[in-house]
């Protein structure tokens, strides 16, 4: 077998796996459902500590799962580069699986030093739908690259991309439990099963924000660095293509959101709209645009 057939055999591994964290995940909130929260010294019955226990459980399987999912990702990551004898990031294909392992490695940090496990559900999906499409409908043989690719700036600018990518997704994936968790406690009833154990909606709004916050400026370099790179491969800075045309919108709704927060005082439901919206804009940008539009920026090969 080939470097390049281990590679590939990586990535789909990867894919396979992530999807089983996500049902292990899955059945950790489906393990909670119903569970009450106990008051202050309140003891749990036996039961009650049977389901805690094996709520515990099936988190602590799709969190370990996910690390070996992120193993095989990221030696197919890797050995794709070493097939190439490059970065791998000249294609579609190989940038999907790039900047996903830069979302996984977020992820993985946050829920080892942060206790932030409840964002396995969404996260371990994204993960597996995002390296299952990569392994069956993106990817491409191993090929040089395009003299436009040449460029210190194209590796700086993916790189960048890649860093804003991982915090966008992580912050949008935040967004959309938090309006689970803010539908909750708008209800009036106390919270029941996992949403019980998870952060107040106000903490989730809080920590989206500074996700954003932190990738917004990394996005706006992207942009300028990659308006660098134009002028390097190009002669001019700046055209108007389709990609780098979404880049900025995706970099508008962004703006928006920031702006809103800090000046209209939109917080929760709002802002959370937004950041989704802004997370499918990203995801377009590199996918769909690639897909469905040509252009200067269409590096897909399939």
């Amino acid at each position: 077998m080939s470097i390049e057939e281990l590679s590939a055999l990586g990535v789909v591994t990867a894919a396979v796996v992530y999807l089983i964290a996500f049902m292990a995940h899955s059945m950790e909130w489906a393990a909670a459902r119903g569970l009450p929260v106990l008051a202050a010294g309140e003891q749990p019955s036996p039961e009650h500590e049977k389901a805690l226990v094996r709520v515990d459980m099936y988190g602590r399987m799709g969190l370990g799962l996910t690390v070996v999912a992120f193993l095989a990702h990221a030696m197919g990551v890797v050995l794709r580069g070493v097939a190439a004898q490059r970065a791998p990031w000249g294609n579609m294909y190989e940038f999907t699986i790039s900047a996903l392992l830069f979302a996984v490695i977020t992820y993985l940090v946050l829920a080892v030093t942060r206790d932030m496990r409840w964002l396995g559900l969404p996260m371990t999906l994204l993960l597996a739908i995002g390296n299952g499409l990569a392994a069956t409908v993106f990817h491409v043989a191993v090929a040089p690259l395009v003299p436009a690719l040449h460029s210190v700036w194209f590796i700086i600018h993916i790189v960048a991309a890649a860093i804003a990518g991982a915090a966008f997704n992580v912050g949008g994936m935040a967004s959309i439990i938090y309006l689970f968790q803010h539908r909750a406690e708008q209800s009036g009833k106390e919270r029941t099963g996992y949403l019980a154990k998870l952060p107040s909606a106000k903490q989730m709004d809080t920590f989206a924000y500074r996700m954003h916050a932190f990738a917004f400026p990394v996005w706006t370099f992207t942009i300028a660095a990659g308006s660098i790179w134009a002028e390097y491969a190009w002669g001019r800075f700046w055209g108007w293509d389709p990609k780098e045309t979404w880049s900025l919108v995706t970099w508008v709704i962004y703006a928006m959101y920031l702006h809103a927060r800090a000046t209209a005082g939109w917080r929760g439901t709002r802002a959370a709209v937004i950041a989704i919206i802004g997370v499918v804009s990203f995801w377009f940008n590199f996918v769909g645009i690639n897909l469905f539009v040509s252009g200067l920026h269409s590096y897909a090969g399939i």
